[in-house]
């Protein structure tokens, strides 16, 4: 398929690896990258992953023949915003890279659907492992009291490609801390907090902060106040 011949789509440079497309990134600043996995030198996984870390403006949409959990996973956890396989028609092909550009996920349905069946195998997991929790003498006092104490979870990096500093910053967030206040838990710069909100919030989807306490409770990165741990 020509990608230039798609509507909308105007192609800017190509290359043969992933070192390759790292070095033309910085050179080009392409608003969005067309990456595939299997490449020499550099696999599609880490210039993903160096991209996203140098260049946050562009994001990536993984266009490849393999849709299994070892080539899905830790593309998305490396920063990819899209997912595609190369079966896909060029309407889905323009449809995700317009979605990446204005910020949310652009994945086919297969792997939406993947991606579904990890939430609720991992939702059940956790239930069973609730339910065969300890129930001695004093254990649900402790966990009671445990909860209620501490609001926030574990910090988890990997969700949507979230380094742990940006999952540092978005449990923060959170919690209800300005800007100025994460800059001071961290001791680091206000302009940098914003740098790492704008990030989380172009990998997350998410628009506002509001989103952005909603997708850290949903993702079990903090936890309600008070709320009971069976």
């Amino acid at each position: 398929m020509l990608l230039g011949l798609l509507a909308g789509v105007e192609v800017v440079g190509s290359a043969r690896d992933g070192e390759e497309a790292v070095a033309l990134t910085a050179e080009l600043a392409p608003d969005v990258v067309l990456m595939d996995l299997r490449m020499p030198r550099c696999d599609g996984v880490e210039a993903t992953r160096r991209i996203r870390e140098r260049h946050p403006g562009t994001e990536i949409v993984v266009l490849t023949t393999y849709a299994d959990d070892d080539s899905l996973f830790p593309a998305l956890r490396a920063g990819a915003r899209g997912y595609l396989t190369k079966d896909a028609s060029g309407e889905e092909i323009v449809r995700a890279l317009r979605d990446v550009t204005d910020g949310r996920a652009g994945l086919s349905p297969t792997v939406q659907r993947r991606l579904l069946e990890q939430l609720l195998e991992r939702a059940e997991g956790a239930e069973r492992a609730g339910l065969s929790g300890g129930t001695g003498p004093g254990t649900a006092d402790s966990a009671d009291s445990a909860a209620t104490e501490a609001t926030a979870g574990p910090v988890v990096p990997g969700a949507d490609g979230l380094t742990e500093r940006e999952t540092e910053v978005l449990v923060l967030v959170a919690d209800g801390l300005s800007n100025q206040e994460i800059a001071g838990r961290l001791r680091i710069s206000t302009a940098t907090v914003k740098t790492h909100i704008n990030n989380l919030f172009a990998k997350t989807g998410v628009r506002d902060r509001a989103q952005a306490v909603r997708y850290a409770y949903q993702h079990g990165l903090v936890r309600a106040p008070g709320r009971r741990v069976t």
